[in-house]
């Protein structure tokens, strides 16, 4: 047997392990690397990929290495005696190549693909024919399966309440930020909000990534109970507490693909709030040019869908469209966004008014799932509660319920401001553009990092005035940032042409 190693690597979402090439007990040419493996012990069996190493200093001859992810899913302390093992192809994947040909799921063939896949039995190149296979079409009774089944796959949460509501948004329009002040609203109230969010995986920022700039969001799922039982809200990152657990896997392997079909996404949304025990349900779906849903029409579909997922699985659902066109709030990145969502709890005079109205709109939906107030009175009934103070008193409590955040972070001292070259009007700002410079700026890795915006569509620039401000914390992610920005700024404005400028 295999004494256990713990290997400082970061391989999330994938179980990883490393076995030395001269090992002493199994020999690797047995094993082809990058290949399924089992990992077995008295308490606990678990599939890895495994990695052949030949450095000694990684791995020695009588040890099996596990990377983070692994490690903590054997749960197990260094030292234990493992076996390792081939691990057969999952029997699911014939359901995948029928479906490749054409052919329609069912139920059960969808149930067998989630749960091996949350089980880690599927490589990523299995799990991207999952994807492509279903991007090319699925029937609705398909999206139901899969909605039903990514579900079932984790742990599930259950409140002995009447209603418990969410919200949720899209994505696809940096410093959106609304969740965060929603969620307090919410609480202010009375109603109860178990609030998961994800982490950014090619935006600049998540919900948990700004939410983590003031508070702990890694919580057990025991912790986020015992915070919406105390304070009737939180929010936490929801690959944390095991909710839907299949579709982080998913996710992990679609973003980089760039496939986010509307059957996915509604699967992916609604298990997560299934998972969590939410009754009632408003989902945001931002329309813009520059925004993941680019037309009205496309934002109808995808209403309907969630609409007939939503009544078919029991969850009461709102579906608002709002403006995607541009960036909302001030800040693209954590540290400023956290910036942008304080301002509005606090009330200060400067606060975003684009990211305050957005989300006392978006929270008054969600309060009037409240049978015991009047219909049409949410919207005023939210603004009494942040004019009041209550919701600033709601998210002290939830912060300090979660554990305030363990270090403070700054923003990125490099910094830059890119300039309008031309006098005039915005007219434009791309949301995706301006989310990629963020990121190549440094975040959500770097929480400090991103952009700081000074003009929206309809402001009136100069030459030279500037349009926003790079925050880096490191030169390398600077000079990225700085190139892509300098070949477009991600703004576009409608010139007026000066005697001056058409002399020069």
């Amino acid at each position: 047997m295999l004494k256990v190693k713990r290997v400082a690597v970061d391989t999330t979402p994938e179980n990883t392990v490393f076995l030395s090439r001269g090992c002493s007990i199994y020999r690797a040419e047995e094993f082809t690397a990058l290949k399924k493996i089992e990992v077995i012990s008295k308490a606990k069996t678990i599939l890895a990929t495994l990695i052949i190493a030949d450095d000694p200093q990684i791995i020695a001859d009588d040890e099996l290495g596990l990377a983070e992810p692994a490690f903590r899913r054997l749960g197990l302390p260094e030292n234990t005696l493992v076996e390792i093992a081939h691990a057969a192809p999952p029997a699911s994947l014939d359901a995948i190549r029928d479906k490749i040909d054409g052919a329609e799921m069912t139920d059960d063939e969808i149930e067998a693909i989630i749960n091996d896949i949350a089980a880690f039995r599927y490589s990523p190149m299995e799990i991207a024919a999952f994807l492509i296979s279903s991007a090319s079409f699925m029937t609705t009774d398909e999206v139901l399966a899969l909605t039903h089944a990514m579900t079932k796959a984790g742990a599930t949460l259950k409140w002995d309440l009447p209603i418990v509501v969410d919200k949720h948004c899209i994505g696809g329009v940096p410093g959106n930020r609304t969740s965060m002040i929603v969620a307090p609203i919410v609480a202010a109230h009375g109603l109860y909000m178990p609030k998961t969010s994800s982490r950014a995986i090619t935006s600049p920022a998540g919900t948990a990534d700004t939410m983590e700039v003031l508070a702990r969001v890694d919580l057990r799922i025991d912790e986020m109970r015992a915070v919406v039982e105390n304070e009737k809200a939180c929010l936490v990152w929801g690959g944390h507490v095991n909710l839907s657990p299949a579709d982080d896997v998913l996710i992990s392997v679609e973003r980089p693909l760039r496939i986010d079909t509307r059957e996915q996404m509604v699967a992916s949304i609604l298990s997560k709030k299934l998972a969590a025990g939410s009754t009632h349900l408003l989902i945001d779906i931002p329309v813009g040019p520059s925004a993941k849903v680019r037309t009205r029409d496309e934002a109808v579909r995808l209403r309907k869908l969630f609409e007939f997922i939503g009544d078919r699985t029991g969850l009461i659902l709102d579906v608002v469209m709002t403006d995607g066109s541009q960036p909302v709030g001030r800040g693209i990145g954590p540290v400023l966004e956290a910036r942008d969502v304080m301002a509005v709890l606090r009330n200060n005079p400067d606060a975003p008014g684009d990211l305050c109205a957005r989300a006392l709109m978006l929270a008054g939906k969600v309060l009037e799932f409240d049978p015991e107030l009047r219909g049409g009175a949410g919207r005023a009934r939210a603004q009494e509660l942040l004019d009041s103070g209550a919701a600033l008193a709601a998210m002290e409590r939830i912060i300090a319920a979660q554990g305030i955040a363990p270090k403070q972070y700054q923003l990125g001292e490099i910094t830059t401001e890119i300039k309008a070259v031309r006098s005039g009007v915005v007219s434009a700002m791309d949301c995706y553009r301006l989310g990629r410079i963020a990121r190549f700026a440094g975040a959500p890795m770097d929480k400090g990092a991103g952009l700081d915006l000074f003009k929206k569509i309809g402001d009136k620039v100069s030459i030279g005035d500037a349009l926003y401000r790079i925050h880096s914390c490191f030169k390398s992610d600077f000079n990225f940032a700085l190139k892509m920005a300098e070949e477009n700024s991600g703004v576009t404005i409608d010139a007026k042409v000066t005697s001056d400028e058409a002399v020069g």
